[in-house]
């Protein structure tokens, strides 16, 4: 278990709460070698479980993919879509309480040797933009899949206070189908970083 880690505290409480406080946060993958890969979170969005038509347990939809969402907050629930990009999200509130926040983009820290060679027609405030290229980035797939966001292998831990005045509060990205529900203001991100996915 990571000593540094964010407590289960923090991710067990609402889940928009949890989505702008993530904002800053350090998120960390230790790859089988040792390598350590960080970098700031600086996008998210909520996904409000069985009320939120945008989410995979609205109406209390229950499936084997989703079933690492009605864990306790602070697990990884990370799933595939389009067949090809894994997502990372961290599971928020009580068990039973199917929600969670995507991590969207984060901000390069440490691991620019590998993601240059990784990404080498991209700039590094691209390298870790966007959900699917950020799980590509960091070496996460299916089996961190309901890992605790605590283990030495993936965990997030305190970065930087990043205050109101800093973060907007828009309309969640490709959710159209959710019908009302695709324009709530749940996809945050900090004002200015060039790391913001945008799309």
């Amino acid at each position: 278990m990571s000593r540094k880690a964010l407590p289960l505290a923090f991710y067990r409480r609402d889940t928009e709460t949890v989505a702008r406080e993530l904002l800053g946060m350090r998120l960390c993958r230790r790859l089988a070698d040792g390598t350590l890969l960080s970098g700031r979170i600086v996008e998210t969005e909520a996904y409000l479980g069985v009320r939120d038509p945008a989410c995979h347990t609205f109406g209390g939809r229950h499936t084997p993919r989703t079933a690492t969402m009605y864990a306790a907050g602070g697990v990884a629930y990370v799933y595939l879509i389009y067949g090809m990009h894994y997502c990372l999200n961290a599971v928020t509130r009580s068990e039973g309480e199917p929600e969670a926040v995507l991590i969207r983009a984060v901000a390069a820290e440490q691991g620019e040797a590998l993601w240059r060679e990784a990404f080498p027609r991209l700039k590094p405030a691209q390298w870790l933009s966007g959900p699917g290229r950020l799980c590509r980035a960091l070496h996460i797939d299916k089996s961190h899949n309901g890992m605790p966001l605590r283990s030495d292998e993936l965990w997030i831990e305190k970065g930087v206070t990043v205050g109101e005045e800093h973060v907007a509060a828009v309309a969640r990205v490709g959710v159209d189908y959710a019908g009302e529900a695709a324009q709530w203001p749940l996809r945050f991100y900090i004002k200015g970083e060039p790391a913001v996915s945008r799309k």
